[in-house]
């Protein structure tokens, strides 16, 4: 089953070059109901083109959006956490000697509140204006409505950013992380999300695949990402993948080996990376 997604409309689009490399040869990919991937030429990166522009893209996350990510808000809770477990954030959290935490697209709040339990300082950024209502009347949470790059935050704020299944949709994913690097303390930590474009899933089904959905406008594999985290002045620590098979794609007896090793092998449907800030920007 594909993962939610709004269904492109008459959307002004924009021609972008490969935000890895620069190139603007590319070759078609994987083509959707829509839309379609293409992939760099060059460096092997694949995103859509053309691409919805910034404004289209961002009035997509309206109240069927916001009522997607209600339905499943503990599911993605409790999926986060084991995400933030496999990388060793709760290890991390007994050693900062601030905690300042901050999270982007932090949808109803959910995370965010947890951790103000366990004495965070705690920010959310959230575009879905209903999910930001929702966060904070029924979690309490501070959450800014609008973008990243909109929000009033002073650099070197925090010192954890956390970003779950965002880096997907925004338009500018190197201005994205040059932003998450502006607001970290010298030392500090961003953890990411996203689907993993080598994962076995993607590999078999191909555009077929749950997350080659319209509002995925790129797909990350680990050494892509691996080289924008780089030239942000954010150096990669510890990767984690999960998600071997999708239920219904293969029997039981197969599904729980197959979720198994690939937490340890790297295959899985979905990559989470720790990165440490480390430096000054590198050149594009």
């Amino acid at each position: 089953m594909k993962t939610y997604s709004s269904i492109p409309g008459d959307e002004p689009v924009r021609e972008i070059p490969c935000y890895v490399c620069g190139s603007e040869e590319r070759l078609p990919f994987w083509k959707g109901e829509g839309f379609g991937y293409v992939r760099c030429r060059a460096c092997g990166f694949v995103y859509q083109y053309p691409q919805p522009v910034p404004r289209a893209l961002h009035a997509r996350y309206d109240q069927r959006y916001f009522q997607y990510e209600l339905e499943n808000e503990e599911n993605f809770f409790q999926l986060m956490l084991k995400g933030l477990r496999d990388v060793g954030f709760f290890w991390l959290e007994r050693t900062l000697p601030v905690r300042r935490f901050l999270d982007i697209g932090c949808a109803t709040g959910r995370l965010i509140a947890h951790l103000s339990s366990r004495g965070w300082e705690t920010k959310g950024v959230e575009i879905c204006h209903h999910s930001v209502c929702h966060a904070r009347e029924h979690h309490g949470v501070d959450v800014f409505e609008g973008t990243l790059e909109e929000a009033p935050f002073e650099p070197e704020s925090f010192s954890v950013i956390h970003s779950s299944h965002v880096i997907e949709h925004v338009p500018d994913p190197v201005s994205f992380l040059e932003r998450i690097h502006s607001l970290l303390v010298p030392g500090g930590w961003c953890i990411l999300v996203t689907p993993n474009r080598e994962g076995l899933q993607a590999r078999l089904l191909k555009e077929r695949w749950r997350s080659a959905i319209p509002d995925h406008v790129f797909l990350f594999t680990k050494r892509h990402l691996s080289r924008l985290l780089v030239r942000a002045g954010l150096s990669p620590v510890r990767w984690k993948t999960w998600g071997g098979i999708a239920k219904g794609l293969a029997p039981e007896y197969l599904k729980r080996p197959l979720d198994v090793l690939a937490k340890w092998w790297g295959f899985g449907d979905v990559m989470i990376v720790l990165s440490r800030k480390t430096g000054a920007l590198l050149d594009r």
